[in-house]
């Protein structure tokens, strides 16, 4: 009895002077937060056409859209696949539109359709290109979802570097158009180029998760962030794309303002196309 009252009172003892000190103050919780991610673009293409090669253009690099029958937009030209309408010369691609009547349209035109890597998610897209003149013509250098993975246009989107419509020369657009921007409500910045017709110039985007640029030139033009929400209707592009190039005669906005026939036979020049993969950091 005795041996066991010398353990317990220094053992109650040390709780009372343990209880007696004051308690640690801890600094304030700080938590670990990842760097922000940087996205930058590789400097050499992954995938390029520089159209080197006279006649047809490489059938390895480019298909085409065929067909007639308005294109969703009341167009009246007939794409065709043949050099009368796309063709190379001195390293220099021309989509050339022509009054002439197929398949019960009153023009012909071309729509290429590249052969990307089927990877092509996010990177930098930079066409050189000399824009056609005359009214009614509506030429596009733009992109489209590999699979609409989203469902059909516009939910599973649409990226258009280069748009102008002839009847109003030199304003060149860059757009984009999603399940909340489309038709009249996309969103789209403009810029005035004077030799846009008469010149080359580079018309760029830049795809990265955090959004799309468009330039001219090396000049900002156009910026759609990501929300970030993961909501499809606000950001279908994080899928793999492709890229189109077409010359369509009239249309909705192309012809709104009629077609001038003595402008035939018109063209887009186009002097290269370059793909750069996205680098993140």
């Amino acid at each position: 009895m005795t041996k066991l009252n010398l353990v317990i009172y220094p053992l109650v003892a040390l709780s009372l002077l343990s209880c007696s000190k004051k308690q640690a103050v801890l600094p304030p919780f700080v938590p670990i937060t990842e760097p922000a991610k940087v996205y930058t673009f590789e400097t050499t293409p992954a995938w390029s056409d520089e159209f080197d090669t006279d006649g047809a253009p490489d059938p390895n690099k480019w298909g085409y859209d065929v067909g007639g029958g308005g294109w969703g937009n009341h167009e009246l030209e007939y794409y065709t696949n043949t050099t009368n309408n796309a063709s190379i010369t001195n390293g220099i691609l021309s989509i050339t539109a022509k009054k002439e009547s197929m398949g019960g349209m009153s023009y012909t035109s071309s729509r290429m359709v590249s052969k990307t890597p089927a990877d092509m998610l996010y990177g930098r897209l930079e066409v050189k290109a000399k824009l056609p003149s005359g009214k009614g013509t509506w030429p596009a250098i733009w992109m489209l979802p590999n699979d609409y993975a989203y469902g059909n246009w516009p939910n599973s989107g649409e990226i258009d570097i280069m748009e102008m419509v002839g009847y109003d020369p030199n304003n060149v657009h860059f757009s984009i158009h999603d399940q909340t921007n489309f038709a009249g409500n996309s969103k789209t910045s403009t810029m005035n180029i004077p030799t846009a017709m008469t010149d080359y110039h580079i018309y760029r985007a830049d795809w990265t998760p955090d959004g799309i640029k468009g330039y001219y030139d090396d000049v900002l033009v156009f910026t759609f962030l990501n929300d970030k929400k993961g909501n499809s209707a606000t950001w279908p592009f994080n899928k793999p794309f492709h890229i189109l190039l077409n010359l369509a005669i009239g249309g909705d906005w192309g012809g709104a303002q009629g077609v001038d026939d003595t402008a035939f036979p018109t063209e887009m020049q186009v002097d290269y196309v370059h793909y750069y993969k996205m680098i993140t950091n």
